[in-house]
């Protein structure tokens, strides 16, 4: 006889992990929220928002891509839960949307409860700085389709905004100023390409130190996806905000066209911020060509916001007045007769 713990699933596992992560959960727990962990779906009410005329549910998912091989190595798992939750609900402040709710996916070789723990913890951490209440998930255990210690996630969430407040990039004209946010490191993007460099090329291990920094490569590498949930909120009720971009997979060169009408381009100034220890090292091993540093990486920008030139002296004091965020004027938007690509750095 031969039963389900013979083949690789051990649900007596699944059920730990389950317990030692409700605490966790339970701290997002927000007003919306109907009913508890273990049932079938997870359910959020809205009537928090009857006083929106038109209120849309917007909704994103992610993963964390190739950063989770570098989780596994260091084995070190609370920190890519905030990525995963940051991946999501840094989309949906682009178009103006108050983040609601959160769920995961886990697939792992074979459950470890204290390791799912760490993940959700994670994931907990985030929502709980954003306002956003996981509100179910799913860990599966699949031997055979992952290697050993291996786990891949995925998360998705829905925020909610009235549909005349949605940002869409269409207000946007020649003569705005664009700001950027300061990332906190390559946050989820580009890490296939970062391995590459820094694991293969200039053959260094992940437990060295950092260029003689008191981190090492594995913990510069795995600093979380910085969130811009509160900043983002807090200027789109203050400001007159026209357009907002996450600067995640493309870098500068592929998200900040995504929102800028037919007919503008923009003109980034490439000195006008402090690229950070991490990419300072990438540009500096020589290795990569500059304009594909700007299409596979960040580049220390993690967020950009475009305003009318009259307000950017504003918003920029606010940014650093009254949250944690690091602001910076990078460029301006133009005419696209007036340049060669629709996102010049210079």
């Amino acid at each position: 006889m031969i039963n389900y713990k013979d083949s690789g699933v051990d649900i007596d596992s699944g059920n730990k992990a389950v317990e030692l992560i409700k605490k966790h959960v339970k701290d997002t727990v927000t007003s919306g929220v109907l009913g508890d962990i273990g049932l079938f779906s997870g359910g959020f009410e809205l009537s928090e928002f009857k006083n929106m005329k038109e209120p849309v549910l917007l909704a994103s998912t992610d993963g964390v891509g190739t950063k989770l091989l570098i989780a596994q190595k260091m084995d070190i798992h609370d920190t890519v839960g905030i990525d995963l939750v940051a991946m999501c609900v840094n989309d949906l402040i682009c178009q103006g949307a108050k983040p609601l709710f959160f769920l995961d996916y886990i697939g792992i070789d074979k459950i470890i409860p204290e390791k799912i723990a760490e993940i959700v913890k994670g994931v907990s951490k985030a929502c709980k700085e954003t306002g956003t209440a996981i509100i179910g998930g799913e860990t599966a255990e699949l031997p055979g389709m992952y290697q050993k210690d291996e786990y891949d996630l995925a998360g998705f969430s829905v925020g909610i905004v009235d549909k005349d407040k949605i940002i869409d990039g269409s207000k946007i004209k020649e003569g705005d100023l664009i700001i950027g946010l300061a990332s906190s490191g390559l946050h989820s993007n580009g890490y296939s390409l970062a391995r590459k460099l820094f694991l293969e090329e200039l053959k260094m291990e992940l437990t060295e130190s950092f260029f003689g920094s008191e981190k090492t490569l594995g913990e510069v590498l795995l600093e979380p996806t910085k969130l811009y949930v509160n900043t983002i909120l807090a200027l789109i009720d203050r400001f007159n905000i026209k357009g907002v971009a996450n600067i995640t997979g493309g870098g500068l060169l592929e998200n900040v066209p995504r929102i800028i009408p037919q007919g503008l381009a923009v003109s980034i100034d490439k000195n006008s911020w402090d690229i950070g220890e991490v990419f300072s090292a990438i540009k500096q091993s020589g290795k990569i060509e500059e304009e594909e540093l700007y299409r596979a990486f960040n580049m220390g920008i993690g967020m950009i916001v475009i305003v009318d030139k009259d307000d950017a002296s504003k918003v920029i004091e606010f940014i650093k007045e009254s949250t944690d965020d690091e602001a910076y004027l990078i460029g301006e938007v133009k005419n696209s007769k007036n340049l060669n690509k629709s996102v010049e750095i210079k």
